[in-house]
């Protein structure tokens, strides 16, 4: 199982979803509220990380407006 850190938004946070990857990233992982300046995110996943970057300002008539960030490359947690 996932180890998943979660923090509280800060004012002005934005909707965002992960796209890519591995599929057994969580629909629940895939979903979350980041900065809005915010360009990478690192989630802990199987022993390793996933890392996306921000691809987009929107989805395309999501209306909840999420910024899209994009499966990029996946790191080995160094032992």
């Amino acid at each position: 199982m996932d180890h998943i850190t979660r923090t509280v938004p800060a004012t002005g946070s934005v909707s965002a979803v992960l796209v890519g990857g591995p599929a057994s990233i969580p629909q629940t992982s895939r979903d979350r509220m980041v900065g809005p300046h915010d360009q990478k995110i690192k989630l802990p996943h199987h022993g390793g990380y996933e890392h996306f970057e921000r691809a987009g300002d929107a989805v395309d008539g999501a209306p909840d407006r999420q910024v899209v960030f994009t499966w990029t490359m996946r790191t080995e947690i160094a032992e």
